[in-house]
């Protein structure tokens, strides 16, 4: 059993976090548990894990052994307190905003954002909650921005697809020095990469679907208190759910409402495969992100492409932010090719890069983002985030180096009108 010193390197505590527990038969995963329902000796014991004064489980839809096992290897790779896994990362975005939020009051959101997100910000605004959208990078946009109902700051570490990364410290410390819920949404760069944490973070939010599971093969999502924020400041805390430690209470209301309510619980199966994929997330990251880097310079010398969008770039804008802040710069990057080149021609002559919508996958994936991912915000909308007409969304995978550029180099050359 790995004890828990703070001793031990990223891979060998998710590796063996597992054992840090009671585990059935010494397995050395934690089995899928398929029971809807738990059973208690004592009716007593029953009453005490629904009112939350004990720990336990009540009900499939609400967690069981497998989803917890996965539950706590999350909160060990943010260094949280406490973690509430979802049955996609938009379903903890989604629990995390109408537990936290009400009618009236405002967010402050980047306007570097994952479609998705973009989309269920409105649906918040068509709630009256108010959204007002700014450009994160700098931290005096989210001043500019700051009202007396402002509640909460939502931003993205690295913003997809064109990679601004946001002023991730300073807005910490505005959020800090405000009383805000500071929101941070770490998919993009893992907590391998990164932890949000240390910018003072209050909720830390992960899409499982992406590198934690690395795979493909199972939706997920998180969110991970940070233990930072006194939630007896948070006027949306309903009363039933102050009856334990204060640090609990946001993730118990997140926990209640976002999975017993609204039902958008992960399965034991899913939470089995991203708990195994997650074991070797450090190691996979470090080739994809090497990868990335390797393809950014490939396309950055590249007549036939107009911008590259990569951190690990020194012309990147926010280059030594990301430097500073991140182990590596990921492994998404986007390129805009330039007029004459058939982008989807391009697309299509690529062999080893999939065409495909996902992220973090052990295999490059390719996309043209203003006809798919983002076609449904508007041209206007796409404008705002810089999301050109010929900007192709690359997700680097674990492929060996020589093959990508290979392959890059032919489908370019193939798409070429001359």
């Amino acid at each position: 059993m790995i004890e828990k010193t703070g001793k031990a390197g990223f891979t060998t505590t998710i590796l063996h976090s597992d054992r840090n527990k009671s585990i059935e038969h010494g397995a050395l995963h934690k089995p899928v548990h398929h029971s809807v329902a738990f059973g208690y000796p004592d009716a007593r014991d029953l009453a005490a894990v629904f009112q939350g004064k004990e720990k336990g489980f009540a009900y499939g839809r609400q967690g069981n052994p497998t989803i917890a096992a996965l539950e706590d290897k999350v909160t060990q790779m943010e260094t949280g307190i406490e973690s509430v896994c979802f049955s996609t990362g938009m379903a903890a975005i989604a629990a995390t905003m109408t537990t936290l939020l009400r009618a009236g009051d405002h967010l402050v959101s980047s306007s570097y954002l994952f479609g998705n997100t973009d989309s269920f910000f409105k649906t918040l605004i068509s709630l009256s909650i108010e959204v007002s959208f700014v450009d994160a990078t700098e931290v005096e946009n989210i001043r500019a921005a700051y009202k007396p109902n402002t509640r909460a700051v939502f931003v993205e570490t690295i913003a997809n697809p064109c990679t601004q990364v946001s002023d991730l410290a300073g807005i910490g410390d505005f959020c800090e020095q405000n009383g805000l819920i500071y929101i941070v949404d770490n998919t993009l760069t893992t907590p391998y990469l990164f932890l949000p944490v240390k910018v003072k973070a209050s909720l830390v939010i992960n899409s499982l679907t992406k590198y934690i599971g690395g795979h493909g093969n199972a939706l997920g999502g998180a969110v991970t208190d940070c233990g930072l924020f006194d939630w007896t400041r948070c006027e949306n805390i309903h009363q039933i759910y102050k009856t334990a430690d204060p640090a609990s209470w946001a993730l118990r209301q997140i926990r209640k409402k976002g999975l017993r309510d609204a039902g958008a619980a992960l399965s034991p199966e899913s939470a089995h495969l991203l708990a195994v994929g997650s074991e070797t997330l450090a190691l996979r990251m470090t080739r994809s992100c090497a990868n990335a880097l390797a393809l950014a310079n490939f396309f950055d010398s590249h007549p036939d492409i107009n911008q590259v969008f990569y951190p690990g770039l020194i012309r990147h804008p926010q280059h030594w932010r990301a430097k500073n802040l991140f182990r590596a710069y990921s492994s998404i990057l986007s390129v805009e090719v330039k007029p004459g080149i058939n982008y989807f021609d391009f697309l299509n002559a690529l062999n080893v890069a999939v065409i495909s919508s996902n992220l973090g996958d052990n295999r490059t994936l390719a996309i043209p983002v203003a006809h798919t991912i983002y076609h449904e915000m508007g041209a206007r909308r796409r404008a705002d985030m810089g999301i050109a007409d010929g900007l192709v969304r690359l997700s680097v995978g674990i492929e060996d180096q020589p093959d990508l550029i290979d392959d890059f180099t032919r489908a370019l050359a193939q798409a070429h009108p001359g």
